[in-house]
């Protein structure tokens, strides 16, 4: 097989990887292995390469932090300070409120769908207790959860990837080079999406009462995830390299959670229960994503990408960045935005050196565009897809306008107040 067959053989086998997963969201891991096996077939990537391309910083980071915040999860010291604060509310509106705010908060450390499954409980008993559909109130649960997803590096995946492309560490997404990182352009979407969630919910102005709490069953995972935090702020701080050292000190504050859990953790589970908790199918989600990028940059097809976007735009940066923004919102808004990211962040270093910029500015609007993108559409995100599934199984059905009704008027204001953070600081 000639080179320019071959590219086109790479990339259709990569676009139509995309699309069966928008159709098909549920085979997703299966789909993008599908699609692996046939780079191999045909001989479009080496099993050696394939290998040498994973980031397997970013898989060791991955895997640490999903099983100690599956541990927190566990512990019910989540759902504890969510009672807590709808107690303290006044009205409904103002609970839920308060809750979404809570789901952000805690989806900076925890992975989002796990954020959804721990408030949604509490949603729903809000909205049985009232009599009303809770319909909106898991929306604001899960879009509130994508957003702060970006916040840190230990949020979400697409974190993890920028980190791994960029070499960042924990610290840098709060500062970096002296100006404020991804946290802060992330922080101030949220405090601006807050409007459109408070003119929704507003019109719930029924008394709250008291919403029934579980008991904290242990403050280990708590600390474990406290510890862990530290452990990667810490790394920078003694001049490490967090390419190496951010994984193996995810790993190993994993490693301690499971031995925590077997040994001294007093519950219900079988044996090796929480690693059968896991979520192994994202893990391998990720594995098939890095070798299926890996395959474009290998070919070349990635610069390729970059240089039809440069004729585009060309020299204009701010052009170049409302492009790679915008159409990171709309594209994500269909596909997932894992490797959606993947893809897009070599693409936005390429274009950075042909603008003659450091890549800082593209890839974080590449990151805010496709996290907050998700929120459009019920399947724009796996938080959103969790979120209706459970809705469903308690006989509420969503249509597709009731999502947009509210994730797209909180996807714009959050888009547009964290990339003009971003413009004015990174330009």
């Amino acid at each position: 097989m000639d080179v320019e067959t071959g590219d086109i053989l790479g990339l259709a086998i990569f676009i139509l990887s995309f699309l069966f997963i928008s159709f098909y969201h549920n085979r997703k891991t299966l789909i993008l292995w599908a699609g692996v096996i046939l780079l191999f077939i045909f001989r479009l990537i080496s099993p050696q390469t394939a290998v040498n391309v994973i980031n397997w910083n970013v898989i060791g980071i991955f895997w640490g932090t999903a099983i100690v915040a599956e541990t927190f999860i566990i512990s019910n010291v989540p759902a504890l300070i969510a009672n807590r604060l709808v107690s303290k509310t006044k009205t409904v509106g103002l609970a839920i409120l308060s809750v979404s705010v809570f789901s952000g908060f805690i989806s900076a450390f925890c992975e989002n769908v796990a954020t959804v499954m721990i408030v949604a409980p509490i949603a729903f008993a809000i909205s049985r207790k009232l009599k009303v559909s809770p319909v909106p109130f898991l929306i604001a649960i899960a879009i509130s959860s994508n957003l702060q997803g970006a916040a840190t590096l230990i949020g979400d995946p697409p974190s993890m990837i920028l980190a791994g492309f960029l070499n960042l560490n924990f610290n840098n997404f709060f500062f970096l080079y002296g100006k404020p990182g991804l946290f802060f352009a992330v922080e101030l979407g949220a405090i601006a999406s807050l409007l459109i969630l408070f003119l929704a919910f507003k019109k719930f102005n029924q008394k709250t009462g008291k919403i029934e709490g579980k008991e904290v069953k242990t403050w280990v995972p708590t600390s474990l995830l406290i510890l862990m935090t530290l452990g990667l702020i810490s790394i920078s701080i003694f001049g490490l390299d967090f390419n190496i050292f951010g994984g193996i000190v995810s790993v190993s504050f994993g490693l301690v959670a499971i031995i925590w859990y077997e040994f001294f953790h007093k519950g219900e589970d079988k044996r090796f229960g929480l690693l059968l908790r896991f979520d192994w199918e994202t893990l391998f989600f990720l594995f098939a994503i890095f070798i299926l990028v890996g395959m474009l940059s290998e070919r070349g097809i990635v610069d390729r990408i970059a240089h039809l976007i440069y004729l585009l735009t060309g020299t204009n940066k701010l052009l170049t960045f409302l492009v790679v923004v915008w159409g990171s919102v709309f594209l994500s808004a269909f596909i997932d935005n894992v490797p959606y990211v993947t893809a897009m962040i070599p693409v936005g270093i390429i274009l950075s050196k042909n603008l003659g910029i450091e890549p800082y500015l593209l890839c974080f609007g590449i990151v805010i565009g496709a996290s907050i993108g998700g929120n459009i559409t019920p399947f724009g995100a796996s938080a959103n897809v969790v979120a209706v599934g459970m809705l469903k199984k308690q006989g509420h059905r969503v249509t597709f306008l009731d999502f947009v009704k509210l994730g797209l008027p909180f996807t714009v204001v959050a888009t547009l107040v964290a990339t003009m953070f971003i413009w004015l600081f990174w330009k």
